[in-house]
């Protein structure tokens, strides 16, 4: 049995899985270790163009402390993948040298299409047959939303700049927003999510599948939990009346009072509500009448990548 250690490092987040890859094929993987730190790596690259010596700074002191994870535990191999705000940033360079010298290997700047498929690979491997296929995957980043298509494999694929963070810091300027301000962030959500639904196509699914920290906050707010229990939200399926019902909640109040739900994550508080926006809007321009959350994204496609 080999032990993998995988690494995603989004605008917002950054993870790590620990985990022993399977004896036969159709096997889960046994997670040892599973870490979510809020960095916001891509915090203002959207106005700047550039990754800040603060947010790299915030990134290295949680990298660090997965490496020495990585280490007690005796991983065989190790990948860590670097997605949307790395990719757009001007001094990407200094960004993959800090990860080099923390890491002891180099971080893959991934392409939004590779980005969706091992998103696609992570949700799809051990979803209930209950579910539907083809599927629609959807996987809300803080600086882009990833499309991909597919039935046991992705099949087509395209990644959007309508992340959470990246809507937040474009449109959602006051706390809470104005509705003008609401209505140019879905006006801009819209455009992309029709030319990404066009291309890949995502109309013609069966089943939407949602995955990251705004999919998996909706629903554990759609479904009243008294705490964040991945147990609870993995596979849950909720409805686009509960979404929009949500959505209309967390826009209508300040970031202040979204700490006040018992679910949510500090570091999410200020841009759940423009992630929980861009869900709403796939499911009505896909015309999908529910979605079902996972809590197996790109960061377990990684660890299947590397088995």
């Amino acid at each position: 049995m080999s032990r993998v250690a995988a690494i995603d490092c989004g605008t917002n987040s950054i993870r790590l899985l620990v985990a022993d890859m399977p004896d036969a094929p159709g096997e889960p993987l046994t997670d040892l270790v599973r870490l979510m730190e809020i960095v916001r790596l891509g915090e203002g690259v959207d106005r700047t163009g550039e990754l800040s010596p603060a947010a790299i700074e915030r990134t290295r002191v949680a990298l660090a402390a997965y490496a020495d994870q990585i280490q007690d535990l005796k991983a065989d191999r190790v990948r860590m993948v670097a997605t949307s705000a790395s990719r757009d940033a001007s001094n990407a360079a200094d960004f993959r040298k800090m990860v080099t010298e923390t890491l002891g290997a180099a971080p893959e700047v991934i392409s939004g299409d590779e980005e969706a498929r091992l998103s696609f690979a992570g949700a799809v491997n051990g979803l209930p047959t209950t579910f539907e296929s083809p599927y629609l995957v959807v996987d809300i980043g803080g600086g882009s939303t990833e499309f991909v298509t597919g039935v046991s494999a992705a099949e087509r694929a395209l990644s959007v700049d309508i992340g959470c963070v990246r809507m937040t810091e474009r449109h959602l300027h006051d706390d809470p927003p104005t509705g003008d301000q609401i209505a140019a962030a879905t006006a801009d959500i819209t455009a992309a999510v029709d030319r990404a639904l066009d291309a890949v196509p995502g109309r013609a699914a069966k089943t939407l599948v949602g995955l990251a920290g705004s999919v998996t906050t909706v629903t554990a707010i759609a479904l009243g939990l008294d705490a964040y229990r991945p147990e609870r939200i993995h596979h849950a399926r909720i409805s686009y009346a509960q979404v929009a019902a949500v959505t209309s909640k967390l826009l209508a109040v300040t970031s202040a009072e979204r700490l006040e739900f018992p679910v949510m994550h500090p570091g999410r508080a200020d841009v759940i509500g423009a992630g929980a926006l861009v869900l709403r809007t796939i499911m009505e321009r896909a015309g999908m009448d529910a979605v079902v959350a996972s809590e197996h994204d790109i960061l377990d496609g990684i660890a299947w990548s590397i088995a």
